[in-house]
């Protein structure tokens, strides 16, 4: 198969983009069954401020 242009996808080749997309389905079928409690959104935007804050001050 032809490789992809940087546009297109961040894989190399059509056959990596394949990959890629079986993978991240797979893996976002098996949370969406999870039992897992789900973390709150406001939770888990505080944590990403402060790794985004952490690495600022770097």
């Amino acid at each position: 198969m032809p490789d992809l242009a940087p546009t297109e996808s961040e894989c190399s080749t059509s056959e990596d983009a394949a990959a890629y997309d079986a993978w991240f389905r797979a893996k976002v079928e098996r949370a969406m069954k999870s039992d897992t409690p789900s973390i709150p959104h406001a939770e888990v935007m505080a944590m990403a401020q402060a790794i985004i804050d952490k690495h600022k001050r770097r």
